[in-house]
């Protein structure tokens, strides 16, 4: 008789003469800290909270654009078959931007269950460069709002005037407020400083059981004091209020600040995201 462990743990006996194949199936690796999510529910959910001015759909592709604010906003997202030849798709994108006047991008991600290392690797292969790459992270949502209480920290629905003057992308336009303000519950948050100028901010899109980070940002000057911390608990706080109980956000490799504070709190990296440029001259 044989004796063969289930993956429930379950022992059972079964006869030699009944086997046809057998082999040893290895532990399961430890799972990685954060909420179970697959790459694409975590991508859709990514795209809701950062919308498009203009957006089209070859087949599942779609090809967003908001007057050039930020290359999330002014890229395709690959998710499936664009239903068409790859080289096809990629003349279509091409015009698509050209007549727009902008730079033909597209989004791809690497390193978990359903990304895009083959798309990457067409891409490269036809002369694609591959300029930004940046991680997203995902954690539960409790652990954030766990920390200090940040009584100081105002929330809004809108980016006021000060808001934005801490915002490290400068010139902000109308195209940018409305990328800002989309999502489907968007919150702002500011730590009052001296005169009009916030001493921190974020952002944060409620969607469903995500929660999404973004712009925070701290005053140069009054770094490492918590207040990165104090503006994601209170918009965590409003997040869970709202029945969210996961959060993503996405991060620099280079960041090394804003990676400690994030590993603090209990996120680890989902996968790597990147953006392929179009080759010149083509």
């Amino acid at each position: 008789m044989l004796v063969i462990t289930r993956r429930d743990g379950e022992r059972v006996r079964i006869a030699e003469s009944s086997l046809v194949a057998g082999k040893v199936v290895p532990p399961a690796p430890a799972r990685r800290r954060g909420p179970a999510a697959s790459y694409e529910e975590l991508a859709r959910v990514a795209a809701r909270a950062w919308r498009p001015l203009e957006s089209e759909r070859l087949g599942e592709w779609e090809l967003r654009a908001a007057a050039g604010f930020t290359r999330r906003a002014n890229s395709v997202l690959p998710l499936g078959d664009p239903g068409v030849s790859l080289d096809e798709a990629l003349t279509v994108v091409r015009h698509w931007y050209g007549d727009r006047g902008l730079p033909a991008y597209i989004q791809t991600a690497t390193g978990a269950e359903g990304t895009q290392e083959l798309l990457c690797a067409e891409l490269e292969r036809r002369g694609w460069v591959r300029e930004v790459s940046a991680e997203l992270w995902t954690g539960g949502l409790s652990p954030v709002a766990d920390r200090a209480e940040g009584a100081g920290v105002v929330l809004s629905r809108e980016a006021d005037a000060g808001w934005l003057a801490r915002y490290q992308r400068k010139g902000v336009s109308e195209v940018a407020l409305r990328v800002l303000g989309s999502g489907s519950s968007v919150w702002f948050a500011r730590v009052p400083g001296e005169g009009e100028v916030p001493a921190a901010i974020g952002r944060c899109v409620v969607d469903g059981r995500w929660a999404g980070f973004a712009a925070v940002e701290v005053d140069p000057a009054l770094r490492r004091r918590g207040l990165a911390g104090e503006v994601m608990a209170a918009l965590a706080r409003r997040a869970l209020d709202e029945g969210a109980s996961a959060a993503w956000l996405q991060v620099e490799t280079d960041n090394a600040g804003a990676r400690a504070l994030y590993a603090g709190l209990g996120f680890g990296v989902h996968h790597t995201y990147h953006h392929f440029r179009e080759p010149e001259g083509r």
